[in-house]
């Protein structure tokens, strides 16, 4: 049986879903994050356009990673939506991006 990660969910800790799992993945393998927090917003927008019960449709992402350095924001969401672009595409209705360069606050 395949173990799933603890992550952060909408305000507890539950079990990674595979479209979480797989954000986490390609940004990890697209940006060499020095952090990274992939956060289901889903049950937050229960009822709202693009939620259809079944989760995993809208996410935050917090990103901290080198390659953003010297790269200003729109550059930076443009570098995450590349590395996800087949899942916004498909599976994720909605995406927060909060990307920082080392030592950024």
């Amino acid at each position: 049986m395949d173990e799933q990660k603890p992550y952060i969910g909408a305000m507890s800790t539950q079990l990674k879903g595979p479209v979480a799992t797989e954000i986490e993945e390609r940004l990890r393998a697209a940006l060499s994050p020095e952090h990274l927090a992939v956060i289901d917003d889903s049950d937050r927008h229960r009822g709202h356009a693009g939620h259809d019960g079944s989760g995993e449709s809208h996410f935050t992402v917090e990103i901290v990673s080198a390659r953003f350095s010297g790269q200003n924001r729109v550059a930076r969401q443009r570098m995450v939506n590349a590395a996800l672009a087949e899942l916004l595409r498909d599976k994720v209705h909605a995406l927060a991006i909060k990307a920082r360069a080392p030592g950024e606050e």
